[in-house]
C-alpha cells in the first residue's frame, strides 16, 4: 500500500487549536510514571471521569511499584471496586510484580518491552511511553483513529497497522503527550462518530472526509439490548462486591439468589472467576469462597 502520512500544516493546525484551549480532563497533569500506567489500565475500559475518583483512592493504599507488589490480591481487588472489568487489577497487580522483579521496580519506558507485561497491548504501552517519558509514539485510541483515518483515508479508513504507523509519524518529538492529548479531544469534541462538526476543525483543510460532497451523519442503530442485571458481568460484580465486605481470608456462603440468578449460575460464574484468579472457592463447598489471599 503506498505509504501515508499527515501534513505537517495539519499538525501545526491541531496544536495550535489545542493550545487555544484544551478540554479539562481528570489525570492530565500526572506525571509519574507509576501513577501514569495505573491511570491508562483503569481507563481502557472505564470513562476516565469515573476512573479519576478511584484512582485516587488506588494510589493513596499503593503509591509505589512496590507497595502494589508487595500486597495481596485480595487488597488489590478491593481497591478496584466500582471500575469493573476486575481481571485489569490482576494484571495491574501482575505487571508490578514483574516490574519489580524484572525491572528494577521501575516502569520500562519502551513500548515493546511495556506490551511484555500482562494487561498492556500496543495502545496502553504507547500511551506510557509518551505521557510518562515523552517517547514519540502515538497511542491509537478510538478518538485518534478517527481522526487520523478520516483525514488521510475519507470514509475508507487505513487499514490498523497503517494507521499505527501514520500515528507513530506524525509525533512531533518535542511534544509527544500534547500531541496525543490534541486528537483525542479532537476526537471528542468535533470529529464525533455522529454529526462532526468539520465546519470548526482545524485540520478541515487537510481532511478527506470533510472535502467529500456532503458529510452526512453517521447512524448508529440503537439494537435492543438484554437487561443489564441478567447478564454474568453483572452476577460476577454482585459476587466480587459481596466478597468484597467480607473480612481479610473469610469464606463466604453464595448461594444467592443475586436477583435472576440461582444457584448454577452462581457456581459457572464463581467457576469461571476462579480460572480467572480472582476468587478461591471452597473446595468441600463450590458456592462459598474468598478472594485470594495470595
Amino acid at each position: 500500500m503506498q505509504t501515508i502520512a499527515l501534513p505537517a500544516a495539519a499538525r501545526a493546525a491541531i496544536l495550535a487549536w489545542f493550545d487555544a484551549g484544551t478540554r479539562d480532563v481528570p489525570l492530565r497533569g500526572v506525571r509519574d510514571p507509576y501513577a501514569i500506567l495505573v491511570s491508562e489500565i483503569m481507563a481502557q475500559q472505564t470513562q476516565i471521569g469515573r476512573a479519576s475518583a478511584t484512582w485516587a483512592s488506588f494510589i493513596a493504599r499503593f503509591p509505589t511499584v512496590d507497595a502494589l507488589a508487595r500486597a495481596a490480591p485480595a487488597s488489590v481487588i478491593r481497591e478496584w471496586r466500582g471500575l469493573g472489568y476486575n481481571r485489569r487489577a490482576l494484571n495491574l497487580h501482575r505487571a508490578a510484580r514483574l516490574i519489580l522483579t524484572e525491572h528494577g521496580g521501575r516502569v520500562p519506558s519502551e513500548p515493546g518491552v511495556l506490551e511484555r507485561l500482562p494487561g498492556i497491548g500496543p495502545y496502553t504501552a504507547r500511551a506510557v511511553a509518551a505521557f510518562a517519558f515523552g517517547r514519540a509514539v502515538g497511542p491509537v485510541d478510538t478518538n485518534v483513529r478517527r481522526v487520523l483515518g478520516r483525514i488521510v483515508g475519507g470514509r475508507r479508513q487505513p487499514v490498523a497497522r497503517d494507521l499505527q504507523a501514520l500515528a507513530d509519524d506524525a509525533v512531533p518529538h518535542a511534544r509527544p503527550a500534547d500531541w496525543t492529548h490534541a486528537l483525542m479531544d479532537l476526537g471528542a469534541t468535533i470529529c464525533r462518530p455522529a454529526r462532526p462538526r468539520c465546519g470548526e476543525c482545524p485540520a478541515r483543510r487537510w481532511c478527506r472526509f470533510a472535502a467529500t460532497e456532503a458529510v452526512a451523519p453517521v447512524v448508529v442503530s440503537a439494537a435492543r439490548r438484554p437487561s443489564f442485571t441478567t447478564t454474568s458481568r453483572w452476577l460476577r460484580g454482585r459476587l466480587l462486591d459481596r466478597l468484597r465486605d467480607a473480612p481479610d481470608e473469610a469464606w463466604v456462603q453464595l448461594a444467592g439468589p443475586f436477583g435472576a440468578h440461582d444457584a448454577e449460575a452462581i457456581d459457572r460464574a464463581l467457576r469461571a472467576m476462579a480460572g480467572d484468579g480472582l476468587v478461591e472457592r471452597d473446595p468441600s463447598e463450590p458456592l462459598r469462597a474468598r478472594l485470594p489471599v495470595a
